[in-house]
């Protein structure tokens, strides 16, 4: 999951809760964190023997947050890569046309459902991609073809990278 705090963007990643106990990946490093939440948004942190307290207010759309700790103030939204891949796709539809599928993150080929020269309905799985721990399956928006394949099963793939073109 992506998010932003006020003006920088993240990858951010629940590895793991058992109780109070959180490991999360934020860019790649691991926090262990304790947390112990109270009413109405407060929590505290406990993060390499230093105690901190935090209060969390969700906003309106349940991906955004105002969080105050230790007399600062962040503006967080959370995003999901595939969502916003799904909303593009539905813009592209409305554009009519859509010659490409591409990965809407970094991650790694797991299949590739389709070949070149295969007719496609609207709909039809043509690969599955694996990024953060989740398998995703892109599908075409319209009837086409698929004129080439890009990459191979296996490949680590970059966002916004082009991996299958369809005619």
């Amino acid at each position: 999951m992506q998010a932003k705090i006020d003006n920088r963007f993240c990858e951010i990643e629940l590895l793991s809760k058992e109780e109070n106990k959180v490991e999360v990946s934020l860019d790649g490093k691991i926090y262990e964190i304790d947390t112990v939440m109270a009413e109405n948004g407060f929590c505290s942190i406990l993060y390499h023997g230093h105690s901190y307290n935090a209060e969390a207010i969700r906003k309106k759309d349940g991906m955004q947050f105002s969080i105050t700790t230790n007399f600062q103030h962040f503006e967080v939204e959370f995003t999901n890569p595939q969502k916003k891949y799904l909303r593009n796709r539905k813009k592209e539809k409305t554009n009519e046309t859509q010659n490409v599928i591409t990965s809407p993150m970094p991650g790694k080929v797991i299949d590739i459902l389709v070949s070149e020269g295969d007719l496609l309905k609207e709909g039809k799985g043509t690969i599955v991609v694996e990024a953060m721990k989740m398998q995703n399956t892109f599908a075409v928006s319209r009837p086409c073809r698929v004129k080439k394949i890009n990459v191979s099963v296996g490949d680590s793939v970059n966002r916004d990278q082009t991996l299958i073109t369809l005619e």
